[in-house]
Parts: structure tokens; sequence; C-alpha cells
């Protein structure tokens, strides 16, 4: 007979019993894949991988171990409970640790509706390869473009189960299917590379192939001569393709292990300001289709939708279990985590308030500065907020892009950066991420 992810986390959680435990969980993790590159109009490279991850962790009082394995094999899990036992009874004591009390764990749930897998067909090895083709064909095909260092196409398949001796035992599948091109353009020390790539749970939903080289091949040939700008203050527009990544520096400072920690520059701003008032992010963890999205944590508690930032006031930190002991709180059920390692506080899908401006109006805005398509390196200080981060993108005059720019820095303090941001409307709404073009008045500027 077959055994299922659920089939072996239950395994598990016997062989922990069985080791001495006295508390236990497990997470099962196996899938499948299959990807595709090409090169020159023939194949390159193509991988096909089966395997099945799981994670043990056990607890003896507030003593806790993790051990995680390849192998799903029964004497392999009883040496995984006994190593894991034996690893406990020397950790030190966590007064934090521990599983959800069973009144906390989610009783009820439809996966059905979050539409995680695709049921259609896995696609073949050459429908894959004939997607790249048709990627690098596209991306050739626009004038300037050198060539194609890469297209690739890739499908996967992946099951996930929790189980834990606080009668948790819960699990879902997920599908992938992503295309994806980086062309290169200009000639010998003057080359450029873009890319364009797209990632879907449901193939029907996958852009056209052809449409993302002709893409990449675009953007490659639009950055042909880029310069470094003139230094100094300047209104920064950061373009949707990278505009979550400011985002992502606010989501990281108000995570709860950060803040237990005290490592943050927002740990003084709950119930304060920190984007204009306009503006709130959303967390979603409920979307159809999109990757961020599930029913219950890595502790077993549900997923909830709710307001990180309401009216532009922070409302709450994002907290698994651990943190939320740690600051006298609840869980927002957050938590996170791999077969390795012990859960940990994680954001699901965000969508920031949009505006009623295109890109364009944001560029026509400023007048004179940055528009940023690409950046490179990131140095933030936790604690005081303060960004630095190379750039590249274009030069805007007037309200007109002028050339490419490369080479250059921009910087500022996160806290007064996203106090002054002003949204377009051009979110991607089936990211997992919904963050539309950022418009930031007088960051400092390095280049010349």
């Amino acid at each position: 007979m077959t055994r299922t992810p659920q089939n072996i986390s239950e395994e598990l959680l016997d062989a922990a019993r069985v080791a001495g435990a006295e508390a236990a969980d497990a997470i099962v993790i196996d899938g499948s894949s299959v990807s595709v590159e090409v090169r020159g109009g023939a194949l390159e490279h193509a991988e096909r991988s089966e395997a099945t991850d799981l994670g043990l962790r056990v607890f003896l009082g507030k003593q806790q171990a993790i051990v995680s394995s390849s192998d799903s094999r029964a004497e392999t899990l009883m040496a995984m409970a006994e190593r894991a036992v034996a690893m406990a009874r020397e950790a030190p004591e966590d007064p934090f640790t521990g599983l959800a009390a069973p009144d906390q764990l989610i009783s009820d749930w439809d996966v059905d509706a979050l539409e995680l897998f695709d049921p259609t067909p896995e696609p073949s090895a050459e429908a894959l390869m004939q997607d790249a083709l048709a990627a690098e064909a596209a991306a050739l095909d626009v004038s300037g473009v050198s060539q194609v260092s890469d297209a690739a196409a890739a499908y996967g398949t992946h099951r996930v189960h929790l189980a834990a001796t606080n009668g948790f035992s819960g699990g879902y599948l997920r599908s992938s299917r992503s295309t994806s091109c980086v062309a290169i353009s200009g000639e010998g020390t003057g080359m450029e590379r873009d890319y364009d790539g797209d990632s879907r749970t449901f193939q029907s939903d996958l852009r056209n192939p052809t449409e993302i080289g002709r893409t990449a091949g675009e953007r490659a040939i639009q950055i042909v001569g880029a310069r470094k700008p003139q230094t100094g203050s300047f209104p920064v527009v950061f373009d949707e393709r990278i505009s979550s990544s400011l985002i992502g520096h606010l989501l990281a400072a108000s995570n709860g292990a950060a803040i237990a920690r005290g490592a943050s520059w927002l740990k003084e701003s709950l119930g304060q300001q920190v984007l204009p008032s306009h503006l709130s992010l959303i967390e979603d963890p409920a979307r159809p289709r999109i990757s961020g999205s599930r029913p219950f944590d890595a502790e077993g508690l549900a997923t909830r939708r709710r307001a990180i930032i309401e009216d532009g006031v922070l409302t709450g930190w994002t907290l698994d279990l651990s943190s939320a002991r740690k600051l006298g709180m609840s869980s927002t059920g957050n938590a996170a985590r791999g077969v390795s390692g012990p859960p940990s506080p994680s954001n699901w899908n965000l969508s920031l308030t949009q505006g009623d401006k295109t890109r364009t109006d944001l560029m026509r805005d400023m007048g004179t500065g940055l528009l940023i398509t690409s950046m490179i390196g990131s140095t933030i200080n936790p604690n005081t907020g303060d960004y630095s981060r190379g750039a590249s993108g274009f030069w805007v005059e007037n309200g007109e892009i002028t050339h490419p720019v490369n080479e250059c820095t921009i910087a500022g303090n996160l806290r007064d950066m996203l106090m002054r941001v002003i949204p377009a409307n051009d979110a991607r709404p089936y990211l997992s991420r919904v963050v539309p073009s950022l418009l930031i008045e007088g960051m400092t500027l390095a280049g010349n």
C-alpha cells in the first residue's frame, strides 16, 4: 500500500511517543518537478525530480529538538524519534516553546475553495520545451537583442501534511507552472540584460510564452547605453516590478520575531501612523489560485484576513505562537516552517491600497528624477531603518524618460520614505504581493 504524507506524519508521531517524547509535531512534504531550459533553439538542460522530506519536532517539557530526513522507511522514522528525544534532553529550556492548545486549532476548512492545485494533466517535457523555445524565439525577434542567455519552463507539485500530538492533522496539495526568459542586448562591454517571467498555480492562467520572450527582449534593448545619473536629492519612482521590496522591509520590521528581539525600527510604533492615512496593507490568505494562500499555518491555527496597516496605522505584529507568548499576545496564524527548523512568523498574500494615477502620471508629477526598474544589494539597519541599495532604471526629465541609468545608489530612512509614498494604479492582481509603482519624494541619489 502506498504511504501518503498523512500516513508518514502519523507514523512519526507514534515513533516519537515510543521514544519518550511528551509532545511532538511532524511535517511531511512530498513533490515532483520537471524543468526545461533551451538555448540556441535546442534543448540545453532537462531535469525531473521527486522527493519526500520529513521533519519531526519533539518536546520534553520546555525542551525541544528537531530532526529531518528524506528517508521514510520505518526504521529511519524510529531512529529519527530516538535521536530527537536524546537531543531534547540536552537542549536548554525555552519557556515560550510548545504546541498550540487544542482549542486554538482550526476545526474546519475548505481547501477546494482556495484552488491551490490545477487538476489538468501534467505538461510533458516536450510541451515545456516548446514554451521555452517560443519565449526564446520571441526575444530574438526583437531588433537589438543579440542573444538569449536563458529561456526556461517548469511544472511542479507538492503535498504538505502537518500532524501533532495535540490532535491536529491537515494538509493540502499545490501545483505551479512557470515560464521565464532572459534576453541580452548589445555587444562586448556594452551588453545589457533584462528578463520577464510568469508563475501561476493554473496552467490556463499563465501568460503566453511569446509575450514573455518579447517583453524580455524589449526590456533588454531599452537599457542599452546606460550611464550613471547625477548625485543629489531627487524624487524616485519604484517600478511595480520591484516596489514590493519596500513593503517587504516594512513587513520585516513588523515581524514578531524581530519585535521580540528588540531589533526593529518599528518596535515602538504599534498603533501609530507608518503610512499615509489613505493607505492600508491587507493580508488575505484565502485568495484563490494565489501562491501565498493556505487554510492554516504551520502550527495548525486558522489563517485569516487582517489589516496589518489600516488607514496608515500599524495595527499589530505578525506572530507565531512563540513570538506571541514572548510579547504577551495571541498568534495571528502566521507560523511558517520547513522540515529542519521550528516555526517562525511569515506573511501570506498582501495588497497595498492602489492610487488613481498611472505610472506615467507619477513620472509626470515628479518632473526630474529616477525610475527604478532593478535593484541589487541591500544595506538596511534593522534598528534605525536607514536604507541604502544599488539601483538601475531610467532618468526622467520634465516627466519623460530620457535615457537608461545604472551603477547608482539610493538612500534614505524607511520610516520617512514610507510616510511620503504615493501609489500608482498598476499593481498586478494575480501576484501574492499586490503593490503598485510607488513615488517617493526627496531621496538621496549617488551617481556621478
